[in-house]
């Protein structure tokens, strides 16, 4: 009878830590599938403006302001997916403790 509670122990322990790696395994999946979106849309978007202020050439104040409209809306469109996938790592943290 020991025995079998026993085994019935190991096989419940077993069955957790295969199902935490399967979600931590899904959760990974899902956040890799989001992010390359997410990168292309708010990551990786420059324009010739923000390059040429990185290369030190002025702007005047409409281009300036111009650009700081074109990035809040950037960040307005690209909050929620930010946030989306900053939870996603979170969960993925938390499902591999």
């Amino acid at each position: 009878m020991r025995l079998m509670a026993l085994l019935l122990l190991c096989t419940l322990i077993l069955a957790g830590c295969e199902s935490k790696a399967k979600k931590v395994q899904q959760l990974q999946a899902q956040y890799n599938a989001e992010y390359p979106a997410y990168a292309k849309d708010c990551v990786d978007v420059e324009t010739a403006d923000s390059a040429r202020l990185l290369t030190g050439q002025k702007l005047s104040d409409e281009e300036m302001a111009t650009l700081a409209t074109k990035r809040k809306e950037r960040e307005a469109r690209c909050k929620p997916q930010a946030d989306h996938l900053a939870d996603l790592q979170r969960q993925i943290i938390a499902a591999q403790q």
